[in-house]
């Protein structure tokens, strides 16, 4: 049975089983690669993704859930991002498997806030686990974008 998701803009049709979880979904039906798999169980954080513009877990996720939700990936972002550049300006990653997931939750929380502050940035980003420790890289870099908009934002730990 066909199913219609909305994905970076653009209705795609994908013939998975309703519980297939959305991370295989969109790396093996729709060629997705950015979201990652981490631990399986929706606790790691490296397969977020954006649903309607909050950040889920597509490991965990059945693509039955979905319906009529607007679904964006790191592919989404188109490359050029201000967080995806801040990430690259500020040498963010070490290993860079769970960044994708890191700058999909982090865009969530400046979508939704563009002025936070540290317990703000420290609240919204604690379910993302970063294995090689950039924690502190990645709040600076969430803060130089919200610093970016001109706007007076907590001091930044970095």
């Amino acid at each position: 049975m066909a199913t219609s998701l909305e994905i970076n803009g653009r209705t795609v049709q994908v013939e998975s089983a309703p519980d297939t979880p959305l991370l295989w979904v969109l790396r093996e039906e729709v060629g997705l690669t950015g979201a990652k798999f981490g631990c399986g169980i929706g606790q790691c954080g490296a397969c977020t993704v954006l649903a309607d513009g909050t950040p889920v877990r597509s490991c965990s996720l059945p693509v039955s859930a979905l319906s009529g939700m607007k679904i964006t990936t790191i592919e989404g972002l188109g490359g050029t991002h201000p967080l995806q550049e801040a990430w690259v300006k500020l040498d963010v990653p070490q290993c860079g498997y769970c960044q994708t997931g890191q700058i999909m939750s982090a865009a969530a929380l400046l979508a939704s806030n563009p002025r936070p502050s540290d317990a703000e940035i420290d609240a919204a980003m604690e379910g993302n686990i970063c294995r090689c420790g950039a924690y502190q890289r990645i709040h600076a870099a969430i803060q130089e974008v919200a610093q970016a908009t001109g706007q007076p934002t907590a001091k930044s730990r970095a």
